[in-house]
């Protein structure tokens, strides 16, 4: 018969976040400020808060927001009470506007791309716009197994008392089905295929029987599910044509431009900085534009001028990664130099990132500072710092 799980109540002292079981929540005791990286419901609480006062819009069951405000809250924008709503994607309009939609219907929302296309970025600020809550999350690896997306048991009480209950442990994925709520599964290509499937059912029929108490949890309205998944990891895991007929995909692509890629890291690295105290890097623009143009034309294998050809390394070379060298460089400047961000301190995260197979890759990478960076005008510091580093 169909049973409905309680809804746990959350403290504000605990940032909106889950219980222990769902392993993601900020202890009550950790201040909100002191937290490395808050939720994006608490991050961003102020723009939410802001947004739900304006919209008069209609809004799906138990969403906090409008699909108009989500995609608003998402790809940025001014209210008009003046409040500006800062982005939190950079990229084609539509692609926000169709994962919105396909959380507003009966089908889950696959987000799909390759390493550092915002995936788990764009997943997390979804679930916070239309749940306020997005810490309902179960990360993929090869090791999850089934009770981290159906329900685990608390052995003590199993043992004590028998299947109950009292006894059950509920995954991140029943409690948004009991509660209405958004879902998140990460690295879903991670998961072994049998736990895969475990999935089919909760999102064909929108229920989680539970065959120990002779019951099921009928997911309520609100409830959707939001996967990620690699397109490096195809072949690992591949989704089953049953799972995948059930979700919605959602293909994330790499910044389109030099310009916007730019952007997304000048960004990010700003937001980082300020959550680590590190001063921001005057004059750092020019070393963030040297790094997205070394990754994009590694990553294209071909110049941005076109005349030359290049060989790719092994690694992605993803914006991810560029706010990584950045972020990585700007501590160097701050730690150990004078608070301006220089080749010096980019060149190193560089090269990590680019040789990952120390053979090849050191290779692709000699020859492209010889071949490139060198004849390049203004770029002989970093082709010094890049030398040095790679000695």
């Amino acid at each position: 018969m169909p049973v409905s799980v309680e809804p746990t109540s959350v403290d504000p002292s605990q940032n909106g976040s889950a219980p222990a079981n769902a392993g993601t929540g900020t202890p009550a005791d950790v201040p909100e400020a002191e937290a490395m990286r808050p939720h994006a419901e608490d991050a961003f609480a102020g723009e939410l808060a802001a947004l739900a006062a304006q919209d008069d819009r209609p809004r799906p069951a138990r969403w906090k927001l409008s699909p108009w405000a989500v995609a608003t809250y998402l790809l940025g924008g001014t209210l008009p009470d003046g409040t500006v709503i800062t982005p939190k994607y950079v990229g084609p309009r539509r692609i926000v506007e169709v994962a919105v939609t396909t959380l507003a219907t009966d089908r889950a929302l696959l987000l799909l791309g390759v390493p550092g296309t915002a995936k788990t970025w764009v997943s997390e600020h979804l679930a916070a716009a239309v749940s306020g809550d997005s810490t309902l999350l179960v990360q993929g690896t090869a090791g999850t197994p089934e009770e981290a997306i159906r329900y685990g048991w608390n052995y003590a009480q199993l043992l004590a008392h028998g299947p109950s209950r009292d006894a059950l442990v509920p995954s991140p994925v029943m409690r948004a089905m009991a509660e209405g709520m958004t879902a998140r599964v990460e690295e879903l290509t991670r998961i072994p295929a049998d736990v895969q499937d475990t999935l089919i059912t909760i999102l064909s029929e929108k229920t989680l029987p539970i065959p120990e108490l002779g019951q099921e949890v009928q997911a309520v309205r609100g409830f959707n599910l939001i996967a990620t998944a690699n397109d490096r990891d195809r072949g690992v895991n591949d989704l089953s044509s049953a799972l995948r007929r059930r979700f919605n995909t959602v293909v994330l692509p790499l910044p389109e431009s030099p310009e916007a890629e730019v952007d997304i890291v000048s960004r990010r690295v700003d937001q980082i900085g300020r959550s680590l105290d590190l001063p921001a890097a005057p004059d750092g623009l020019d070393e963030i534009r040297r790094v997205v143009t070394v990754f994009r034309e590694l990553r294209d294998g071909i110049t941005t001028d076109g005349r030359t050809k290049l060989k790719s390394p092994s690694g992605t070379l993803s914006t991810a990664e560029a706010i990584s060298v950045v972020t990585n460089g700007l501590a160097l400047a701050a730690h150990f130099g004078d608070g301006v961000l220089r080749p010096g301190d980019v060149a190193a995260g560089i090269l990590g990132a680019v040789v990952r197979d120390p053979a090849a890759d050191r290779v692709i990478w000699q020859e492209y500072l010889e071949t490139v960076v060198r004849e390049r005008d203004g770029w002989k510091d970093f082709y010094r710092a890049c030398r040095e580093v790679s000695v």
